[in-house]
């Protein structure tokens, strides 16, 4: 993975996008990068009292390296609010705005430190961030490349296909899908889904890589 930032986003809020990129940072670590990891908005920080963003430390127990003075201060976790909804609701429900410009001044504070950012969006590709904007259209505006979550629960070979076509649609560069195996609970279905949805990235996004996510164990913070 080259130097930079990448979002990433999955099928819906349940992919497993927080434990993926833990593991994915874990991964880029042992191959000696310069990486963190960023969380986009979070929402459903009111019963979350140890630390602003239960996302980054989930990321943080995987990776195994420790709190960053970035997570301390807040940099990595730059917007949250308390309701678990998608984040336009949540804003609503505190008459607050989505601060962006704080989003891109964390953003830029962690590319000058770190390689490699990977910031985690919340809830799924088309979540509305406000009434009229959603977070495609920030990854658009932002020429981020994508890495997508998706895994081998029934309905993900829709949700996948819908997701990786509209962000070619829109030009995105979706540089990486990662496969989470924790939601194989049916065998059949879930071999099927994988060897569909491979096959059809190698046909549609050949340059596109796989990431093969296997079972991930629940992380107690």
């Amino acid at each position: 993975m080259n130097k930079g930032t990448y979002f990433i986003s999955g099928i819906d809020t349940d992919a497993g996008k927080s434990y993926v990129t833990g593991i994915i940072a874990k991964r880029l670590m042992e191959e000696g990068k310069s990486v963190i990891t960023h969380k986009f908005i979070q929402t459903g920080c009111d019963d979350f009292k140890a630390f602003r963003s239960i996302d980054i430390a989930i990321h943080r127990k995987i990776m195994g390296n420790g709190y960053y003075d970035e997570d301390i201060d807040g940099t990595t976790s730059p917007c949250t609010f308390a309701y678990p909804a998608s984040p336009h609701l949540a804003s609503e429900m505190e008459n607050r705005v989505i601060d962006f410009p704080a989003i891109e001044k964390s953003l830029n504070l962690l590319k000058n430190k770190f390689d490699i950012v990977l910031t985690e969006g919340a809830g799924g590709l088309v979540v509305p961030l406000t009434k009229t904007y959603n977070t495609l259209d920030y990854i658009c505006d932002h020429k981020l490349p994508l890495i997508f979550v998706t895994s081998g629960r029934l309905g993900s070979i829709n949700h996948t296909i819908l997701s990786l076509e509209v962000a070619k649609s829109r030009g995105v560069d979706v540089v990486a899908v990662a496969y989470n195996h924790h939601f194989d609970n049916d065998g059949i279905i879930s071999k099927s889904t994988f060897e569909y949805i491979k096959e059809y990235i190698q046909t549609n996004f050949p340059s596109c890589e796989i990431i093969d996510i296997e079972t991930i164990k629940e992380v107690e913070i």
